[in-house]
C-alpha cells in the first residue's frame, strides 16, 4: 500500500487539532502556523487554516441515504472500523450517515459511516469485510 497525501481547509486550527488528536486519535506530526500534519491510519493528512467562509456542501443519494460530495476517508480493517465509530459515539460526534453494513452479504460487503469535523468537512470512513473485495462489482 502507497500511503496517500490530502489536504482540507480548517476555520480554527486549534478546533481542528482536537478533534483530530483528542477525537479521532490521530498523530500529530509537523506543524506551522497555519497548517499541521496528522498520521492517518498511516497516511499523510493535511489540515490548513483558511480564514472566511468554507465551501458549501453537495449531496448525492446513494443506499437511501444523502451521501454528501465531496468527502474524504480511509478503507480500515474490519476492527478498526468499529473501533473508530465507538470512540466516535463516546465524544457524542453527530453522524451523517450512522455506521451501517452495505452489501451484507455480497461481493464488496463493507461498513460505513460519515460524520463531520468542525469545519464541516465530511469523512467518510469504511471497513471490508473481506479486503480483497475494495473493488468487486456487485
Amino acid at each position: 500500500m502507497q500511503p496517500f497525501h490530502i489536504a482540507v481547509p480548517v476555520h480554527d486550527l486549534e478546533i481542528a487539532r482536537n478533534f483530530y488528536s483528542t477525537v479521532m486519535g490521530l498523530r500529530e506530526g509537523r506543524s506551522d502556523t497555519q497548517w499541521i500534519d496528522f498520521n492517518m491510519f498511516g497516511h499523510q493528512f493535511v489540515i490548513h487554516e483558511i480564514k472566511g467562509q468554507m465551501q458549501n456542501q453537495n449531496f448525492n443519494p446513494v443506499d437511501d441515504h444523502a451521501v454528501p460530495i465531496p468527502h474524504f476517508g480511509v478503507v480500515l480493517k474490519w476492527d478498526d472500523f468499529h473501533e473508530l465509530a465507538e470512540k466516535l459515539k463516546v465524544h457524542k460526534i453527530k453522524f451523517m450517515i450512522e455506521p451501517y453494513i452495505r452489501f451484507e452479504g455480497k461481493p464488496g460487503e463493507q461498513a460505513t459511516m460519515f460524520f463531520q469535523d468542525p469545519s464541516g468537512n465530511a469523512l467518510e470512513f469504511k471497513a471490508f469485510k473481506d479486503i480483497s473485495m475494495l473493488f468487486a462489482k456487485n
